[in-house]
């Protein structure tokens, strides 16, 4: 993914991104360490990719450049989600 692209994304996207990332380096060591690999670069383009993550998730905690904002607040998933189980205690109990 291109920078660019990565620019767009919200932070949640990018922290998912990352995880997803650290979760296909993961395997690619673990098969690495058993047999050779089909493509030996791409553990390192991960790295690469991990890293402007971590960069841009940087550039938006000390100010220097905003991450997108997300469409949908996460506050308002948390109190929707806690009205939820409220109204379902009230019909249970």
């Amino acid at each position: 993914m291109k920078l660019r692209e990565m620019r767009e994304l919200t932070k949640a996207e990018l922290l998912q991104q990352k995880r997803d990332l650290e979760e296909e380096l993961f395997n690619l060591k673990m098969r690495k360490s058993i047999k050779s690999l089909d493509n030996p670069l791409r553990t390192r383009q991960i790295d690469r990719e991990i890293a402007r993550i971590l960069t841009l998730l940087r550039e938006d905690e000390k100010g220097i450049r905003v991450l997108a904002e997300s469409k949908r607040s996460i506050l308002a998933d948390a109190d929707s989600l806690k009205k939820a189980r409220v109204n379902k205690e009230e019909s249970n109990g």
